[in-house]
């Protein structure tokens, strides 16, 4: 596929076929991810493929956890955990988490509810002991460590696009880290840096809907005129 029509095209999928994905199919997805860039080229991330039944149906539940905390807090016209926010009116929204968890037990559910039965699903870590985070002393929430291990995240959506797959990042189950490290092992010094699922999507999306360039690109200053391209 032509690299300008993937990066306009490669949207999240959530729903997918039941077809089983080979391991030489997650292999070369994986082996095709690792030539991302990362800060000094030390690759601090790693993957666990989650595959045995009860592991995956435990990650399920500590994702709803989180699931229906997100949906509270933004039926509440909040942006969930957002850095700057009002925290209290967030905590008295997150509440209405489990009025939300019973009325979703009585329906078919959607991809958190069935998350178990991906089928590829993907833990993805960070070694903290390589991450040059740069921003780890202001007195402020900290980002730059990600930079060297997110652009490993989009690889390997891109690559699992050319494979005919396709998937979604999401990282709902890092509010749940203290127990998926005890569930998959982790050592001290690793992090959950988020979750994939891929598999062979139910639906092909055909046309993203982003902002347009003017509206998050300024020239000179963060309130200078919007960059056009006339």
């Amino acid at each position: 596929m032509e690299l300008i029509e993937t990066l306009r095209t490669t949207g999240a999928a959530r729903e997918f076929l039941p077809d089983p994905v080979p391991d030489e199919v997650v292999h070369r997805v994986l082996d095709t991810a690792r030539f991302a860039p990362s800060g000094g080229n030390r690759q601090g991330w790693r993957v666990i493929v989650v595959k045995d039944a009860p592991r995956r149906r435990s990650l399920r539940d500590l994702y709803l956890d989180g699931w229906y905390q997100y949906l509270a807090i933004s039926g509440a016209g909040l942006v969930p955990w957002a850095p700057v926010t009002d925290r209290a009116a967030e905590s008295a929204a997150a509440e209405g988490a489990d009025g939300l968890r019973e009325a979703a037990a009585a329906g078919p559910g959607g991809f958190a509810e069935h998350l178990d039965e991906v089928p590829v699903l993907l833990v993805l870590c960070a070694d903290l002991r390589v991450l040059a985070a740069v921003d780890r002393d202001l007195p402020r929430y900290t980002m730059a460590g990600g930079a060297s291990i997110y652009p490993f995240a989009w690889n390997l959506l891109l690559a699992a696009r050319a494979e005919g797959l396709a998937g979604v990042m999401t990282t709902m189950l890092i509010r749940q880290e203290a127990e998926v490290r005890r569930l998959l092992g982790l050592p001290e010094e690793v992090i959950v840096a988020g979750v994939l699922a891929l598999g062979r999507p139910a639906r092909v999306a055909r046309r993203l809907t982003r902002r347009p360039v003017e509206e998050f690109a300024t020239v000179d200053s963060f309130d200078g005129p919007p960059l056009t391209g006339r």
